[in-house]
């Protein structure tokens, strides 16, 4: 499906802080994304055919079709996992492109956390377990996992839990150190400032980041992502009808939706063997999609990394072999992730954890941008980027874009 796709439109409502987004209901901000996107690329829903999501859009297709008005759809599907689908989205729609099954395809993501959050939390706290009532196999409610209930007691309650674990397995077999987070915190803040539309706009130092208070050891307050509410749509449909439409095409040219057998799921029981343990589970999907592009790391002129998690940003940077393996501390480090100045100018938006958390969507739109050339932080010349979901757990996914020429 190399170069037989490309995406032509983005779309996103105004942006919200966690819980702000009430009275609007999520149909409402994804059909508002949608409309944007499809405005953007100088289309309608009547040429809408197609729906490509990840798990937690969370809106469901058919919905979405009644609503906007789309009278026949000819493919919908959903891929599994969270946010580690985003960049897989964008691929499974090249893909459905490319073999006939629709001609204009929508990815969406939109999130709204009310009441309490996605992991249970409140403003109370977070949630309890539930009790087991007397029955469950496992000494728990009937909907309580026997995976949940093997790490529960390990107070291993959320993805922060899990992700600290493999932050601390980096830390010990490569000698990774707090102040290499702290150097993505900082630059992806830099990047941020710099954009009006950011949700974070305070100058971010290396004395606050050692100052903030630590939440799962190593990571403190600075190294997670922010909560947001808003949705974000993108608009694919094939290279030979995207040439006709306004902007220049940006084509979806390899895609990896899988993962390392090994490191099946990030957020579990780690049992992965130590050449994989501490990294982003991604290696086989880099080279898939690299494969696939006819493309290596070295021609990326910008790279999108998923990082709801900072340290996780540095394993991305070794799966992707934008450096060696175990070296990523010291390249960050160097600065070679800094806009402007850096080798391989990394989230030159923000990223999840400075600009907008979408799970994943804002990279891809900043991927766009730099290939139409609109970035506000553009990297000059750039004709290829990365784009990559969130380690978590398979599918994995990465997708290189590259603009048309």
């Amino acid at each position: 499906m190399k170069d037989k796709a490309a995406i032509v439109g983005i779309g996103q409502t105004e942006r919200y802080r966690r819980g702000q987004s009430l009275p609007r209901s999520m149909m409402d901000m994804a059909m508002e994304a949608t409309l944007k996107a499809l405005d953007d690329a100088g289309l309608t829903t009547n040429d809408l055919d197609g729906f490509a999501f990840y798990s937690g859009a969370p809106v469901e297709p058919g919905a979405m079709a009644y609503n906007l008005g789309v009278s026949h759809v000819k493919f919908a599907a959903t891929l599994t996992a969270g946010g580690s689908g985003a960049a897989g989205s964008i691929g499974m729609a090249a893909a459905v492109i490319d073999a006939g099954l629709a001609n204009v395809v929508v990815s969406l993501f939109v999130l709204q956390q009310v009441p309490t959050g996605r992991f249970g939390g409140s403003s109370e706290g977070p949630r309890k377990l539930p009790s087991s009532g007397g029955g469950g196999a496992y000494g728990g409610n009937a909907n309580v996992s026997p995976e949940a209930a093997f790490i529960s007691p390990a107070s291993i309650m959320s993805p922060g839990h899990n992700f600290s674990l493999l932050t601390q397995r980096h830390m010990y077999q490569y000698g990774t150190k707090r102040e290499h987070f702290a150097e993505v915190c900082i630059s992806q803040r830099e990047n941020a400032i710099k954009r009006p539309q950011s949700m974070r706009q305070t100058p971010l130092t290396l004395e606050d980041y050692f100052g903030a208070r630590m939440i799962s050891d190593p990571l403190c307050l600075f190294d997670y992502t922010m909560e947001c509410d808003g949705a974000i749509a993108v608009i694919t449909t094939s290279i030979e009808r995207a040439r006709d439409l306004p902007h220049t095409p940006v084509l979806i040219s390899g895609s990896g939706i899988g993962g390392t057998g090994n490191n099946a799921h990030l957020l579990g029981n780690f049992q992965m063997p130590d050449e994989t343990f501490a990294s982003a589970g991604a290696r086989d999907v880099a080279k898939q999609m690299y494969a696939m592009a006819e493309v290596g790391p070295q021609d990326v002129d910008v790279a999108l990394l998923y990082d709801h998690f900072s340290p996780m940003v540095l394993m991305q940077l070794e799966d992707f072999q934008l450096c060696p393996i175990g070296e990523s501390g010291p390249f960050v480090a160097e600065g070679n992730i800094r806009f402007g100045t850096g080798s391989i100018p990394v989230n030159t938006h923000g990223g999840n954890l400075s600009d907008f958390y979408c799970p994943g969507m804002t990279h891809i739109v900043e991927g766009v941008e730099q290939l139409r050339g609109t970035a506000i932080n553009q990297v000059e010349g750039a004709e290829i980027a990365l784009v990559t979901g969130g380690p978590s757990a398979i599918p994995m996914t990465g997708t290189i874009l590259k603009k048309d020429r």
